[in-house]
């Protein structure tokens, strides 16, 4: 048996990372069952293999990185002496096999995910648990009790508030391209009526994809009810802004910077994966914007193209506020931790004022922009996570809210509707295109932090990357 590692003589900070790296430095050659000796048995403790199932279902469920995934469920292993592991971590099944040696086989489990629902909160929770048995600042039994805890844990915030979280992340993008606060106030409705509705079909089993347009039609109808009312009565009202809102709402974020995560990483399953989940769900909200506003055009309402909502590359105090309060919302909606959020606000600010100001100075295109903001946000967001000892993705994910492509897909999506195809198809074009752009970005900042810092959540540094040392660079 491996010896455990010994007891941390101060629990400050530096001398936690730093104890933590010797260790995963040291035990480089039992990640990955180098160094086979069919001499030496060690049957594997059922319970630790129950365990490091559990915990990486749940971080999987919760919204977590495969990589990450992988990271923790390895240091697990290790750290309760299962012997010569090997982890497998896909879209929706995680699997691990312990080898003892000599004629014994394999111990292989397995469990799949069936239902997911975001979570950064367990996923902190989770991450803290794997770093103290990476430690050895708990034993197989307390490791197992805090999971329990962890599963019956309720989040930082009530479910009311998390419903309003996301009526606030439309509100603050309606403020954000120039909406009142009346549009502002009606798009927190809308959003919110169009999650109920989602709700409501989730509990009757309905998939997931008709969820997602129903959410979208609901909260666009109000939208261009909004804006027949202001033509009518000449309210002058930036009823458009409700969709946008609604759309930066639904838009996949998290999804979109695993996705590109994952193969960057080289874990191409999951990452073709997550992809298709973005497109599906883009494909959603696309259905059920293109229907209401298709429909409208055919009632006779005004649909204006030359006063569509943007923000352009102002900043002006309500703007940034807008930025602000999108991470902000998009923050709590995700259960993140609120000790987070102030630092998240100031990184959804960060991220806008990088954007507009330079394409301000340079006149540089959006997605040139839009890449500069992402990759600052990656490396101030994985600078954090190794600061705090926390998570990066409860960081960066909603931090590049702001920048996430609502007025552009509105703006495509009338094109098509209102029979200019080439233009509206080249609009939803570009909404992927920003789309990628954030994603790769933020991994882009994150691959600079990995390249010349050693250590993080789990020890991963530059030599827990297997696929990375395959290729042309690692010979």
């Amino acid at each position: 048996m491996a010896e455990n590692p010994q007891k941390p003589t101060s629990l400050n900070e530096n001398n936690l990372l730093a104890r933590l790296r010797d260790w995963r430095a040291a035990r480089e050659p039992e990640l990955h069952g180098d160094g086979l000796d069919d001499d030496i048995i060690e049957l594997p403790d059922p319970r630790a293999i129950d365990l490091v199932l559990r915990v990486g279902e749940l971080l999987l469920a919760s919204g977590e990185s495969t990589e990450a995934v992988s990271e923790a469920m390895l240091s697990l292993s290790v750290a309760f002496e299962l012997p010569r592991t090997e982890v497998s971590v896909t879209f929706t099944a995680i699997t691990i096999s312990a080898h003892p040696g000599g004629d014994h086989p394999p111990v292989t489990g397995e469990r799949v995910v069936r239902r997911r629902t975001l979570d950064y909160f367990r996923v902190n929770e989770l991450h803290t648990l794997v770093q103290d048995a990476a430690l050895g600042q708990v034993e197989l039994e307390g490791a197992i009790a805090r999971l329990r805890a962890i599963k019956r844990s309720r989040p930082p915030y009530p479910n009311w508030l998390i419903i309003v979280g996301f009526g606030l992340i439309a509100s603050s993008a309606s403020l954000m391209v120039g909406g009142q606060f009346i549009v502002a106030a009606a798009a927190f409705l809308a959003t919110v009526l169009g999650d109920r509705a989602s709700a409501f079909l989730a509990k009757r089993g309905v998939a997931e994809f008709y969820q997602m347009t129903a959410a979208s039609v609901v909260a666009s109808s109000i939208g261009v009810a909004l804006l027949w009312i202001s033509a009518e009565l000449d309210l002058g009202l930036h009823a458009g802004a409700i969709i946008t809102g609604n759309i930066m709402a639904l838009l996949p974020g998290r999804p979109l910077v695993s996705s590109l995560q994952d193969g960057i990483s080289g874990a191409y399953v999951s990452a073709s994966a997550r992809l298709l989940e973005v497109f599906f769900t883009l494909g959603a909200i696309v259905s059920g914007v293109g229907a209401v506003a298709y429909t409208a055009v055919r009632l006779g309402v005004d649909m204006d193209l030359e006063n569509l909502p943007s923000a352009g590359t102002s900043m002006d105090v309500m703007v940034l506020v807008g930025a602000a309060g999108i991470a902000m919302a998009f923050a709590v909606s995700l259960t993140v931790p609120p000790r987070m959020l102030p630092a998240i606000g100031a990184m959804g600010v960060l991220i806008w004022v990088i954007y507009a100001g330079l394409r301000t100075v340079s006149g540089a295109p959006p997605i040139i922009g839009t890449v500069a903001g992402a990759m600052v946000i990656g490396i101030v967001g994985h600078w954090l996570s190794r600061r705090t000892r926390r998570p990066v993705l409860p960081y960066v994910i909603p931090a590049i809210a702001p920048l996430l492509p609502g007025s552009i897909l509105y703006r495509g999506l009338l094109h098509m509707t209102m029979g200019d195809a080439v233009t509206g198809l080249l609009g939803l074009a570009e909404a992927v295109a920003i789309g990628l752009a954030l994603g790769a970005g933020v991994n882009l900042g994150g691959e600079l932090i990995r390249a010349f810092y050693r250590g993080g959540l789990a020890g991963a540094g530059r030599r827990s990357r297997p696929a990375a040392r395959r290729t042309r660079g690692g010979y």
